[in-house]
Order: C-alpha cells, then sequence, then structure tokens
C-alpha cells in the first residue's frame, strides 16, 4: 500500500479481505464473497467461527486463538470479529497485504448507536487502525421480517463504484447500511450523518431450567434525535446509507473549553 493519507481502489486491481461478526457461514457473508469475486483481482476470507454479534470491537487477550483453513482462501477464527481481522491481516495475508478490507454483509443495520457495539464495524475498524481502506456494511431487516438479501445482490457492485470512485483518508471507516425494502423500492444512495438509536431499550426477567432468576437485555433501541439527514432516517425512507466514522474520538469542539477549566 502506498504510504499516503488517502486511498483510493481500482476494485478490479484489488486484492479484498472479507470479515463479518455473524460467522463463516452466516448468509451475507456468502452473499459479499458471491458479489465481490467477479469484481476483484483476489479474494480472502477470514471470519469468526460462530456468530459474535454486538462485540463492538473488543479481541482476545487471555487465550489462544485457533485458526481453521475451510478452503481456499477461506479461514475461521474461534474468536472475535477483531480477532479475524487481526489475523487476516497479521498471520494469513501476512506476506501479501489486502488492498482494502470489506466486513459484511451483517443481517441487522448497523446505524446510529449501533456502529459503538457491532462487531461488523469493529472488525472494519481493526483494518483502519491498522492502515487499511475499511468498508463496514449491513442490510436493515426488522425483527418480523426476513432479510432482503436481493436488495443487496442487486445494488451492492454498483455501490461499492460510488463509494470508491473517491478517495478518502486512511484510519476512517465507511459505513453502508442497505435498507429493508425490496431491490426496486430502493430510492438511490445518500451520505448520512449517525443518528442517536442504542440497544438495551428492554430488560426481560426470567427464571432458568434450575430456578435461578436471569436478566437479558433485548436489542430493543432506545431512539434519540432522528434528523432528516441521519442513516436512520435514510434507510427509513428507502435509501442506501454511507457514513464515514472517523477513528479519533476527540472531541474537539471542547478541547480548548477543557483546557482553559483545567489548565
Amino acid at each position: 500500500m502506498a504510504n499516503t493519507n488517502e486511498w483510493q481502489v481500482d476494485l478490479s486491481k484489488a486484492r479484498v479481505l472479507l470479515v463479518n461478526d455473524d460467522g463463516l457461514e452466516a448468509p451475507g457473508l456468502k452473499l459479499l464473497e458471491k458479489l465481490v469475486t467477479p469484481l476483484a483481482l483476489e479474494v480472502w476470507v477470514v471470519a469468526p467461527e460462530r456468530e459474535e454479534s454486538g462485540t463492538g470491537h473488543a479481541f482476545s487477550l487471555h487465550r489462544p486463538l485457533r485458526l481453521r483453513q475451510a478452503s481456499e482462501r477461506r479461514f475461521a477464527v474461534d474468536g472475535m470479529p477483531a480477532d479475524a481481522a487481526i489475523i487476516g491481516l497479521g498471520e494469513v495475508m501476512r506476506d501479501n497485504p489486502p488492498d482494502i478490507v470489506l466486513s459484511g454483509v451483517n443481517r441487522g443495520a448497523n446505524i446510529g448507536d449501533d456502529v459503538m457495539y457491532s462487531g461488523t464495524v469493529g472488525a472494519a475498524a481493526e483494518a483502519a487502525m491498522s492502515g487499511f481502506p475499511a468498508i463496514s456494511m449491513s442490510l436493515d431487516r426488522a425483527p418480523e421480517n426476513e432479510a432482503k438479501w436481493e436488495t443487496v445482490e442487486r445494488h451492492m457492485a454498483d455501490t461499492l463504484h460510488w463509494i470508491l470512485a473517491a478517495s478518502w483518508p486512511l484510519g476512517m471507516v465507511l459505513n453502508v447500511n442497505f435498507p429493508d425494502v425490496g431491490p426496486d423500492a430502493v430510492k438511490g444512495r445518500k451520505v448520512a450523518t449517525v443518528g442517536r438509536r442504542k440497544p438495551g431499550g428492554e430488560i426481560a426477567k426470567g427464571l432458568d431450567p434450575a430456578g435461578k432468576p436471569y436478566l437479558w437485555i433485548s436489542s430493543k433501541r432506545i431512539y434519540g434525535d432522528v434528523s432528516a439527514d441521519s442513516d436512520i432516517q435514510a434507510t427509513r425512507d428507502g435509501y442506501i446509507s454511507m457514513s464515514p466514522l472517523t477513528l479519533d474520538m476527540t472531541d474537539y469542539g471542547h478541547i480548548a473549553a477543557a483546557r482553559e477549566k483545567l489548565g
């Protein structure tokens, strides 16, 4: 990869690493592999052995990881999404690193505050922190709906070409969400801000088979202000959203005030 602060990838000449948080056998990952393989020079897959949704950017420090080769250029790691990215970049593709890392396609949107919890975004963030171009991708799905994979299939190539036509700073994640509508109902694509909604809106209580009480945090969302230009509103309206995510969490708008108050 060239020593520059910006990147632009020609997918037809690119070596691509695919990661996710739903596991090696997840339909979204298999679809992504199917769709990207004809577009790219070479595609590799390194994914968690099983579903690891909601693990964010966590990784394994206190136990060894096992790497299993499932087939040519397809590997499973018995760890978290960030583990898969670390092993993919630092071991599997160490001698011939990828030109870009794609994470997903997650079954369920990663919009609003989901980006803080998402293993899909976490794996992409690990790649971005390691100096690689990174895109995370998810498909919105209401709990009562089947995932509309046909929407991803129809619009993936155009969406990737739309994004990759521009140059982007290193050290950021481009977060894409496909709406929960059929392929013909997609209205277009929008660059969107990150809205406000977080999981944990309901806590279920019960007794396990041994009679011991448990608490179960639900995925029900608590919504904050949903602005018209947010990823939440864009997907609600039937648009494919793309939000640039910075990994520098410094609040530059208040740093001067903090220095004045604290010296």
